[in-house]
């Protein structure tokens, strides 16, 4: 499991979305946590860890970052909400 990692700019972005947005989001970054290469498309072939989850109503930038051994973590760099 990957730890979730977003700044507090993100945060309030994911908490003004609206509610069917937001349940969306929050069910899609279990998956994405479980396994991020499988629930998300690369941004580039050139960067493989930087990752792109797109929803119904969300887009959302990530990175994945493996680390060390053990340091497994999702970044959310940013939320756009699609409407």
């Amino acid at each position: 499991m990957y730890k979730l990692r977003y700044s507090i700019a993100v945060e309030a972005v994911w908490d003004a979305l609206p509610d069917e947005a937001r349940e969306e989001l929050d069910v899609a970054i279990l998956g994405v946590c479980e396994d991020p290469y499988a629930a998300t498309e690369p941004h580039s072939d050139s960067e493989p860890h930087r990752r792109v989850l797109t929803l119904r109503h969300t887009a959302v930038a990530c990175v994945v970052i493996d680390g060390t051994p053990g340091v497994r973590r999702i970044r959310i760099h940013s939320i756009e909400y699609l409407g």
